[in-house]
């Protein structure tokens, strides 16, 4: 059975240079505000896999984790989900200076801050636009109406007159 974790106490761990502890956990995902827009996961708690091995004076945590988060299409508005897996490794070593890259910062104190880590990477495995489809034709910009349940174009009647010795142009050519 998972444990619904946010903070894992590694020195209860107590675990010696070449011990692993693995075990499948749920973590509380907080939603997120991406492009403006309001995202949560489907379903929450995530379901986590977390792998912490101890190396001769460093720890190594890996985390692997899917999860489907829910939303409004960046171009509709509509409905979208989108699924993001990831597959993350830290090293924390904690005889090394606090900005070294080999001490996480997700480590503080004895203290893995796994809500922390995993949020982060799901915002780092999440798409540049969440969209409900791949070819999703947006928003009209003149009318606001959703192009992909009413196709259309607006013909202007008048030409904006700054373009004009562009279309002056184009007829002579």
């Amino acid at each position: 059975m998972p444990l619904a974790l946010g903070t894992i106490d590694l020195g209860r761990l107590r675990l010696r240079p070449g011990d692993t502890w693995t075990h499948a956990v749920e973590v509380e995902l907080e939603p997120f505000v991406f492009g403006g827009q309001r995202y949560e996961a489907r379903p929450s708690p995530v379901s986590v896999e977390l792998r912490i091995a101890r190396a001769s004076g460093a720890t190594v945590l890996d985390l692997q984790l899917a999860a489907r988060l829910s939303g409004p299409c960046m171009r509709c508005l509509g409905h979208a989900e989108v699924e993001v897996r990831a597959s993350v490794r830290e090293l924390h070593d904690p005889a090394a200076p606090p900005a070294d890259e080999l001490r996480s910062e997700y480590v503080a104190e004895e203290q893995l801050a796994l809500g922390t880590w995993v949020r982060d990477a799901v915002a780092l495995a999440l798409p540049a636009q969440i969209l409900c489809r791949p070819d999703c034709a947006g928003l009209c910009s003149v009318c606001g109406r959703d192009l992909n349940v009413e196709p259309h174009e607006h013909v202007e009647l008048e030409a904006d007159p700054r373009w004009a010795a562009l279309e002056a142009l184009r007829d002579a050519l």
